[in-house]
C-alpha cells in the first residue's frame, strides 16, 4: 500500500501498518524527508529514530518522491495538509494535487482513502471528480464502487501523547459506497486495534469536525471566562480545578495564549465555510473562533499593562517568549500562537527573543519567517529581559530559575503556580 504525505499523520500510520505486516511505500514531495528517513533519522523528533529503524528493519517499507510508483500499490492513503487560505477559506490544493497523481495511475481493484480533515462531501464531491478527470485515455471507463474504491478515515493523531498511539486509537472509516467501507475497514485492521465503520464518507468527515469543534468551543469558553474573571481577581485555573471535582456532567478544558496545531485552529472553519455555501451560519463555531484568535492580543495587552505598572513601555522593552512550539513536550510549531505574540510585540517596538529547547531554530513556515534562534535560559539571560511571556511550558524548564531571576513573568499556562506567593507582583497571569 502507498501513503502520500509522510508528516505527523502519514509516518506513524506507515509504522503501524508495516508493523501489522503490510508492505508500505511512502510518498512525499519533500526530498529532504525521504533522505532523512533513508539515513535513519526521524525529522519528527517527538517520535524518535526508533520507528524509522523499525520501518526499514522489517523490510516492509520504502519511501520515494516518485509518484509513478503509485501504479505499484493496491491501496493509496492520502495524509496531506488541509490549511486555510488568507481569508480562512479551505485550501484543498494538496488533496486535489494528490487526487491528480492518483488518477493518472489509477487501476482496477485499487482502494483510495483520504485522511486529511475537510468538510463533509470532500471525498465524494471534490476528490473523486479530480481523480476521474485525471485518468489517462483508454481507462476512462473505471467506475467507483465497481472497478476502484474510495473512502474517508479521519486522522486522530495527537503529537506527544504517550497514552495512545496510531495503533490503539479507534479508527473511523466511511466509504462512498458499502464495498469501499468494507475494504477500507479490512485494510486498517492490519495496523489498528479497533476499526469502526460508519454510514458514509460524509459521516466520517463530519465526525472529525465535531471532535475538534467540541474542543475549540470549550477552550473558547474557558478563555472568555479567564478574561472576565481576571478582572474580578479570580483565578480561572483554580475555578477549573474546583469544577473538575464533579464526577459527571463536566470535562476540564484549559485556557492559553491561543490555539495551535493543525486541527483545532483550522478545522472548525471548514464547516463554517461550507455552511455559508448553504446560506447557513454556525454562530457557536464562529464566536469560538473569534475568541480563540483574539487570545494572543489579550496576552499582549496583559503584558503591556504589567510593564506599565513598572513604568515601562512595550516600545523599547526586551521581551522573551518562552516556547515556540504550540504544545508542551514536542517541537511542533504548526499554527503556534507564539508566532503571533512575537510578531505582535515586534510591531509594538519591542526587542523579542524566544527560548525553546525543542525548536532551536525558527525555520520558515507557511505564514511566518522569524529568522530567529532559541536563547538559552541562564540567570543572566533571564534577568536581562523586561518581561518573560510563558506561551508553552515544556517539561524540564527550570521554573525556579525563572522565579528567581525574571523581572516580570506573564504566565499563560499556570506554569509558575508553586512560585506565585514568592513572586508577588512580578507574576501576572494571562
Amino acid at each position: 500500500m502507498g501513503i502520500i504525505g509522510l508528516g505527523y499523520v502519514g509516518l506513524p500510520l506507515a509504522h503501524a501498518l508495516a508493523r501489522g505486516g503490510a508492505p508500505v511505500v511512502g510518498f512525499d514531495i519533500d526530498p529532504s524527508k525521504i533522505a532523512s528517513l533513508k539515513e535513519g533519522r526521524n525529522y519528527l523528533t517527538h517520535l524518535g529514530d526508533q520507528i524509522v529503524t523499525e520501518l526499514f528493519d522489517g523490510g516492509r517499507f520504502d519511501c520515494t518522491t516518485d509518484f509513478d510508483r503509485l501504479a505499484e500499490v493496491d491501496v493509496v492513503i492520502v495524509c496531506v495538509p488541509t490549511p486555510l487560505g488568507p481569508h480562512r477559506e479551505p485550501d484543498l490544493s494538496y488533496v486535489l494535487s494528490s487526487a491528480r497523481q492518483i488518477g493518472k495511475r489509477l487501476h482496477a481493484g485499487q482502494l483510495v482513502v483520504l485522511e486529511s480533515t475537510s468538510f463533509p462531501g470532500t471525498t465524494r464531491d471534490e476528490m473523486l471528480p479530480v481523480m476521474l478527470e485525471s485518468i489517462p485515455e483508454g481507462a476512462e471507463d473505471l467506475q467507483v464502487g465497481r472497478d476502484f474504491f474510495l473512502a474517508f478515515s479521519p486522522e486522530r493523531e495527537d503529537p506527544g501523547r504517550a497514552s495512545h498511539t496510531t495503533s490503539t486509537i479507534p479508527k473511523l472509516v466511511g466509504g462512498v459506497d458499502e464495498t469501499s467501507t468494507e475494504l477500507a475497514t479490512l485494510v486498517y485492521k492490519k495496523g489498528v486495534e479497533q476499526v469502526v465503520p460508519v454510514a458514509s464518507a460524509e459521516v466520517a468527515e463530519a465526525s472529525k469536525l465535531l471532535e475538534n469543534i467540541f474542543r475549540a468551543v470549550n477552550i473558547a469558553l474557558v478563555n472568555e471566562m479567564k478574561m472576565v474573571l481576571s478582572q474580578m481577581d479570580v483565578d480561572i485555573w483554580d475555578v477549573v480545578r474546583a469544577a473538575s471535582t464533579k464526577p459527571f456532567g463536566f470535562m476540564p478544558f484549559y485556557p492559553g495564549p491561543g490555539l495551535g496545531g493543525h486541527c483545532i485552529p483550522i478545522d472548525p472553519f471548514y464547516l463554517s465555510w461550507k455552511a455559508k455555501e448553504l446560506d447557513r451560519s454556525v454562530q457557536f463555531i464562529e464566536l469560538a473562533g473569534m475568541i480563540n484568535t483574539h487570545m494572543p492580543t489579550y496576552v499582549m495587552q496583559r503584558t503591556m499593562e504589567a510593564l506599565n505598572a513598572s513604568r515601562k513601555a512595550v516600545n523599547g522593552s526586551r521581551i522573551l517568549v518562552l516556547g515556540l512550539a504550540y504544545k508542551a513536550g514536542i517541537g511542533d510549531t504548526r499554527e503556534s500562537p507564539s508566532y503571533e505574540l512575537i510578531e505582535g510585540f515586534r510591531a509594538s517596538g519591542a526587542h523579542v527573543d524566544y527560548s525553546d529547547s525543542l525548536v532551536p531554530v525558527a525555520e520558515p513556515v507557511r505564514k511566518h519567517d522569524l529568522g530567529m534562534k532559541s536563547v538559552e535560559l541562564t540567570p543572566e539571560s533571564v534577568a536581562s529581559y523586561d518581561a518573560v511571556v510563558i506561551a508553552t511550558a515544556h517539561p524540564g524548564v527550570d521554573i525556579a530559575l525563572l522565579a528567581e531571576h525574571a523581572q516580570l513573568i506573564v504566565d499563560t499556562r499556570d506554569a509558575m503556580r508553586e512560585f506565585q506567593d514568592q513572586m508577588g507582583a512580578r507574576l501576572v497571569k494571562a
